[in-house]
């Protein structure tokens, strides 16, 4: 019979996700992103206008609209230009970390014995531009765990085939 024992751990000794060299998104996702912004803003421009056409009560009030739009577009390209720069990922021996965030910085870290399945997306745009998503799903949630967007067709389908002959070492 062994000896049960219950070490104490030293956590400073700890390896540091922190430390991590991340993976920025490919540049040509920030294309991506830009066209969406695009149409969230003309479904945005065009709500403003039938607003401002359609509702007399509003008469003299175009100008603050115009403006409250044009701050509200900014925003909309600021945010979005800092949610990009701050996206990575990386693959480590036995974990896969995401980061993100806008005012606040998450790290998503998920060891690979944890991953269930994994999917590779390409939406409209980022195929033009040669990009996919890849998605990783752990148990017991219908949707993914992390979604990593901006990555190269061709980058994102051998991290697919990586994290499927985890996933089969796992179940030998």
């Amino acid at each position: 019979m062994e000896n049960f024992t219950n070490e104490t751990i030293d956590t400073s000794e700890l390896p540091k996700f922190e430390e991590v060299q991340f993976t920025a998104l490919h540049p040509n996702y920030w294309k991506v992103t830009m066209i969406n912004c695009i149409i969230l803003i003309l479904f945005l421009s065009f709500g403003v206008t039938s607003g401002l056409i359609f509702i007399e009560e509003l008469s003299g009030f175009e100008l603050p609209f115009i403006i409250l739009t044009i701050v509200i577009i900014g925003l909309i390209l600021l945010f979005s230009r800092i949610a990009f720069r701050k996206k990575g990922f990386a693959f480590r021996n036995h974990d896969v970390l995401f980061r993100h965030g806008i005012i606040a910085s998450n790290t998503i870290v998920i060891p690979y014995n944890r991953i269930q399945h994994v999917a590779l997306h390409e939406g409209l745009v980022s195929r033009y531009f040669g990009l996919a998503k890849i998605e990783i799903f752990t148990a017991g949630g219908s949707s993914s765990d992390i979604e990593i967007p901006g990555i190269e067709k061709e980058q994102a389908e051998k991290i697919k085939q990586l994290l499927m002959g985890k996933i089969q070492k796992q179940l030998q």
